[in-house]
């Protein structure tokens, strides 16, 4: 464990607190959590029963993704294309102009930060499930499309594009 984080563990619910904020998660049952200096060990009662095994890792993983959360935080980043396509913060909402007839207005949490710099989105927090989800959020608002490649994508991710009718049409002659 990095210094600067505390553990909280009461009742099945863990709290972890940090310089990046706090994360709560429910821990399933069967799982047993003790601290023993700056280690945390997590154990089941039968290690060799499939189903507790399955629920070990994931606590460990739940546990780790907390406590790296709260000391490094997670990010993910969301790159707009298409033309006239833009993002803005307008207090707490990111308003994005995606080729409708109106603006939308997406409301931030109050536990994630969003940056918008040029045709970048940033969503950052302390919880990798709450970052994930409303990164999906809004790039579900204009998902990319595979014959412009217009749209909201992760950094990084990779459009399978596809022919359109001329080029088929082309093609068959």
């Amino acid at each position: 464990m990095p210094s600067g984080v505390e553990i909280i563990w009461q009742n099945r619910r863990l709290t972890v607190k940090g310089p990046k904020g706090e994360v709560i998660e429910n821990l399933p049952k069967g799982v047993s959590l003790t601290q023993e200096g700056s280690t945390i060990i997590l154990s089941v009662k039968d290690a060799n029963d499939r189903e507790q095994k399955a629920l070990w890792g994931l606590s460990r993983q739940l546990v780790a993704n907390a406590v790296q959360g709260v000391h490094q935080g997670f990010s993910k980043s969301l790159e707009l294309s298409g033309i006239g396509f833009r993002a803005q913060l307008e207090g707490k909402d990111l308003v994005l102009n995606l080729g409708f007839s109106h603006p939308v207005r997406f409301v931030v949490p109050e536990d994630l930060v969003v940056k918008v710099e040029k045709n970048t989105i940033t969503v950052s927090g302390a919880s990798k499930q709450r970052v994930g989800q409303v990164a999906a959020e809004i790039r579900s608002l204009r998902k990319p499309e595979p014959y412009k490649g217009k749209g909201i994508k992760y950094s990084g991710e990779i459009i399978r594009r596809k022919a359109g009718k001329v080029v088929k049409a082309a093609g068959a002659k």
